[in-house]
Order: structure tokens, then sequence, then C-alpha cells
């Protein structure tokens, strides 16, 4: 009977102490060389914030519909799977966002598949290295990436099922994007190949009131950044080109800012009144931004023979010429590319 009764006792215990399903997340973890003073968790439907102290630890609860989250420090982000009952704790070292983010704790398996997964596409779809490629290289590189994702997919059964099915189904629509954008810049390079003498431009309206032809800048390699003050990527890359053109003075490089603008955006009663107008819009923009380089005015906008005969269709482009005037890309690496000086490098800049 006494025995009974301590048996008794101990399920009681048992059932007074199993803990009750959590109806939250528990996300907690160590951020290093934080870019923001919080972070946030967000997706089409959720936003929170998440304060982080001055040594980086943050820790809160969050309850949330299960599914894919965006985790922002700053302007860098990576993906995580919530689902309530969750204690998610995350290591980020800033220096190297992507490759440092780990997860442990409970379901922390389908976050660190989901870095794991986009360490292995941005290895996988490396732009510069698939630009090279001619248009049956790209086919056939296209394959094999996908046969390797799928693999990696399948591979993986202990995922949550709604991550895997919708990671196989962004397969085929993610590989057309890069391979219609990647046709483009291969078809570009094939038209316009390395070494063929560089189309040219003529007594261009230079800022300082001069004019400037290619020609005058032969003897040193020409990076070209075609460009309008309305561009909204072209102004985001004038920092990198600033950086860049500053730390490539008094090398043997000239650094060209083509501007296209021919209008746009300025209302005016005449096309010439708008030009005009244009003009002084690029003016002020040279001048508050502080601009460097040769900065000059393509005389008639996208139809300036230069512009038709690069066959530029979006801005900001970017043309590297070398000092005998021939070509050395059509389709250059923006200056906010690492490519970029992997590029002057290679060729002794």
């Amino acid at each position: 009977m006494k025995k009974l009764f301590i048996l008794c006792c101990v399920f009681v215990m048992a059932i007074a102490c199993k803990e009750e399903p959590k109806d939250y997340v528990t996300l907690s973890g160590i951020i290093t060389d934080k870019n923001s003073d919080s972070l946030v968790v967000k997706n089409r439907t959720y936003s929170k914030a998440i304060q982080v102290s001055e040594d980086g630890s943050f820790k809160d609860t969050l309850k949330v519909e299960t599914g894919l989250y965006l985790l922002y420090d700053g302007n860098e982000s990576t993906l995580v799977f919530l689902k309530n009952g969750f204690d998610l704790k995350v290591t980020i070292d800033t220096k190297a966002f992507g490759e440092s983010v780990k997860y442990t704790g409970t379901g922390s398996e389908h976050s660190n598949f989901l870095a794991e997964k986009a360490l292995l596409q941005e290895k996988l779809l490396n732009v510069d290295v698939l630009s090279k490629l001619n248009m049956a290289g790209l086919e056939a590189e296209i394959d094999d990436i996908k046969d390797e994702l799928t693999k990696f997919y399948n591979s993986n059964p202990q995922i949550d099922s709604s991550i895997i099915n919708k990671g196989k189904n962004e397969i085929d629509p993610m590989l057309n994007f890069y391979k219609r954008y990647l046709s483009k810049s291969i078809a570009l390079k094939e038209e316009l190949p390395k070494g063929s003498p560089s189309p040219i431009f003529k007594n261009y309206e230079n800022i300082d009131g001069t004019t400037t032809s290619l020609s005058d800048l032969k003897g040193k390699y020409v990076y070209i950044d075609v460009w309008a003050t309305w561009c909204g990527p072209c102004i985001a890359e004038i920092p990198y080109l600033k950086a860049l053109e500053k730390e490539y003075h008094n090398k043997n490089i000239q650094f060209v800012s083509l501007s296209i603008d021919d209008g746009r955006g300025y209302k005016a009663g005449t096309k010439e009144e708008s030009f005009a107008r244009a003009k002084e819009g690029w003016k002020k923009m040279i001048a508050e931004k502080e601009l460097g380089g040769i900065q000059i005015l393509a005389p008639n906008g996208w139809q300036s023979q230069f512009v038709q005969d690069y066959k530029i269709k979006g801005i900001p482009r970017f043309l590297l010429i070398d000092p005998n005037g021939n070509i050395v890309t059509p389709d250059a690496p923006r200056p906010s590319s690492a490519s970029i000086k992997e590029l002057f490098v290679e060729l002794s800049i």
C-alpha cells in the first residue's frame, strides 16, 4: 500500500512538473560588431524589434505563425524558421555575416539548413564566374546547379517540409532569372569581344567647360561609369566609385563618369529647355556629391552614338578600356563589387 502511495505521488509530481507547450518562440544570442542597437524579425505580416545590449547580447520572446522570417541587423539579414515552442540561440559576426550565422537549441536544425542553403547558392551562383562562360557552357552549368540544389534538398529529410517544398519550387524560377540575366551579359561580350577596338566618343562636354574625347585618354586604362542623376542604383554606387578612385589615384587608370541625362525628370515647355535643366541638375549633383574623375555629358542621352555602340539598355553600366583603346570588358564589375579590384590586380593596374 505504501509503495502504491509513493508511485501515485511520483505520478502526480510528474504531471505537475510536465512543461506545458509554449505558445511563443524564445530567441536569444550574441552578435559581434553589431550594425544596429536592435534586431528586427519580420515577414509580410509580422514585425518586431529586439533590443541588443552594448555587449551584443539579446533575448526576447515572440508569438508567431509558423514559417520563414528575416532577421535583420541594419541592412544585413538572414532567414530564420520560427515556430512557437522553439528556443533558439544564434551567434553572428557581422564581419562575415552570412558565413558566421549559427543556431543552437530547439528547432535550430531548420534555420541552420537555411543558412547553409544561402551559402551554397552564393557559391554556385557566382555571377562573375558564370558570366565568363559561353552560352553552351552557361546552359551546362545551370543544369549542374539545378542538380546540386535538388540533391541538397533531398538529402535533408529532417527539415520541415514547407521549407523543402518552397525551396524546390523556387529552383527553376531562380535559375531562369540568372540565365536570362547572364545570357545578356555573355551575348554582349560576344558582340563586343575583349581586345577589339572600343567604340569612341568625340568632344563630349566636360564639367570644366572643355571637351573630352576617348582618344585623349589613350595611354592609360579607362574605367567608364555610364549613369544619370535620376538613376537610384547609379547614385548608390557613387561612394564606392569615389573610394575606388581615391585608392587608384596616380595609378595607370583614368576614371570617367559619362552622364546620359537628357531631360528625363525635368519638366519644361520644350525638349531643349528640359535638356538645359537636366544639364544644370547634372552640374549641381557633381558639386553636391563632390565627384572627381572626368565628368562628361553625352550630347543625346540614350541616343548618343557611344551609348548605342556599347548597346547600353540600362544603367548603371561600367566599361573598361585598355591603354591602346581596346575593350577589356563592355560590362565591367561595379565599384561596389570586390571583383573590380581583382580585375585591376589581374591587369597590374
